[in-house]
């Protein structure tokens, strides 16, 4: 067999190797949504309404430590690459401090203004009151899992992503056996509904976090990462932080805020279609595992291959992972709509919420083919190959002049259907294929980020 020959074998195995553990990480994260969704669903409708609305705060958070992450990941795996230790361990420290910030920061408008902030997202009264109860306890967890999600992130920019997947493990234990006594008063314990699943995933997201650290600390000797490192990057490494990966931090806060700014649409459709939608999207969530997987380890896979400065390979796997990313996505569309009906019956809704559930995810159906090709094709190779600005840019354009727009209009002017205006939301997901398969197939994304040795050193700030 020849080399060419060759590529694509390594490429898959390499890609398998890091999405599986990531893959079966989100399974149990997801699954763990999926039992909360169970069993605080089994509190009704409402109770459901306000978990979700809670939650899209925590999601905001997410989406800037995922951000954090990327950027991280970006440039850090390009160091990686070429072997740097110790600015690949610096670029680290300075996303764990921005995460730390970013998560007390949260923490503290969270208790300054929580009824302010949940007015944000519904204008129902009912389904405030029920997420203050889970938001009061919940908003504790936002450090914890700023300092838990980076170092994860950290991992995987060394190829070391097993850890992520033993910590989603503990987590479904303690969370869902927690939630099966604090929700409904198993083992003697008094039954505190919404509030004990609150209680159950503020304790998993503590847990977390010592763990993590342990690891980092006392076992990874590859990178042999210390808290000194939190504290060591030349201003240079600084600069470079920001410059490549403010684009990407901001692309996915304004991402979070979008995925916000769409609750807040949805949730003026009435607590059925909030609780339809929190369904829909943990569904969805457990079957795009594969496709966020691959996504994940496709970055780490181009980014090492740009650092080492190969960019005839960086092409072969372009073309190569593209493939992938279109069977997964058409794999995954056909297995949702034929679990969509049958997941759905575990939940105690009514026929109402479920039938409206059963709509939104015929549509995540077909987009998640899209999803799973556009996402990882912009952020999995052209970000993750160094054209940094291009996904920002990308998204702000779909997102603010279509995605948003159209929903409003069909939603409010139109008096639409839910289904409709679910519809228009996710619209972004099919049109962003044409613009990904021209980006990623004229291979201008190619970029070095690394500086030279000499100028990438580490230094006490």
């Amino acid at each position: 067999m020849n080399a060419v020959q060759d590529v694509p074998m390594s490429l898959y195995r390499r890609v398998f190797i890091l999405a599986a553990p990531m893959a079966l990480q989100s399974v149990i994260t997801f699954s763990v949504s999926l039992a909360d969704n169970l069993m605080v669903g089994s509190l009704g409708e409402l109770a459901l309404s306000g978990v979700f609305v809670a939650n899209q705060v925590q999601h905001v958070l997410h989406m800037l430590i995922v951000g954090l992450g990327a950027a991280m990941i970006i440039l850090a795996s390009q160091y990686w690459g070429r072997q740097d230790r110790a600015s690949t361990a610096a670029i680290i420290g300075i996303a764990l401090r921005f995460s730390v910030t970013a998560g007390a920061l949260f923490v503290v408008a969270a208790l300054v203004a929580p009824e302010a902030i949940l007015r944000l997202f519904t204008n129902e009264a009912a389904v405030i009151q029920e997420g203050m109860r889970y938001f009061a306890i919940t908003r504790f967890s936002f450090l914890f899992f700023s300092v838990t999600q980076v170092f994860i992130a950290a991992m995987r920019c060394v190829e070391r992503v097993k850890i992520g997947l033993v910590i989603s493990v503990i987590t479904f234990f303690v969370n869902v056996t927690l939630n099966w006594i604090l929700i409904f008063g198993n083992l003697g314990a008094p039954a505190l509904g919404i509030q004990g699943a609150a209680i159950a995933t503020l304790t998993a997201r503590i847990l977390e976090t010592p763990i993590i650290w342990f690891y980092v600390r006392f076992i990874e000797h590859r990178l042999q990462w210390r808290l000194t490192d939190a504290f060591r990057a030349s201003r240079e490494l600084i600069l470079d932080f920001f410059r490549y990966g403010f684009p990407v931090i901001l692309g996915d806060i304004l991402w979070g805020i979008n995925i916000a700014v769409q609750g807040a649409i949805v949730g003026r459709l009435g607590a059925e279609a909030l609780a339809s939608v929190s369904m829909a999207n943990v569904v969805f969530s457990m079957i795009g595992v594969a496709m966020f997987g691959t996504a994940g380890a496709s970055a780490v896979i181009i980014g090492h291959t740009v650092g080492s400065g190969d960019f005839a390979k960086v092409k072969e796997y372009a073309i190569k992972l593209q493939i992938l990313f279109l069977v997964i996505g058409v794999i995954s569309g056909v297995l949702l709509f034929i679990v969509k009906d049958y997941v759905l019956l575990l939940y105690n809704v009514s026929d109402e919420t479920l039938h409206l559930a059963q709509q939104f995810m015929t549509v995540l159906a077909v987009t998640i083919v899209g999803t799973s090709y556009q996402m990882s094709a912009l952020t999995g190779i052209v970000r993750a190959g160094g054209s940094i600005h291009f996904v920002l840019v990308n998204d702000l354009l779909f997102i603010w002049l279509l995605v948003i727009p159209s929903a409003l209009v069909a939603a409010f002017v139109l008096e639409a259907p839910p289904v409709v205006v679910f519809a228009c939301l996710k619209s972004d997901q099919i049109l962003k294929c044409f613009v990904a398969v021209v980006k990623v197939n004229r291979f201008k994304w190619m970029k070095n980020l690394t500086r030279q040795q000499q100028e990438a050193v580490t230094e006490p700030l």
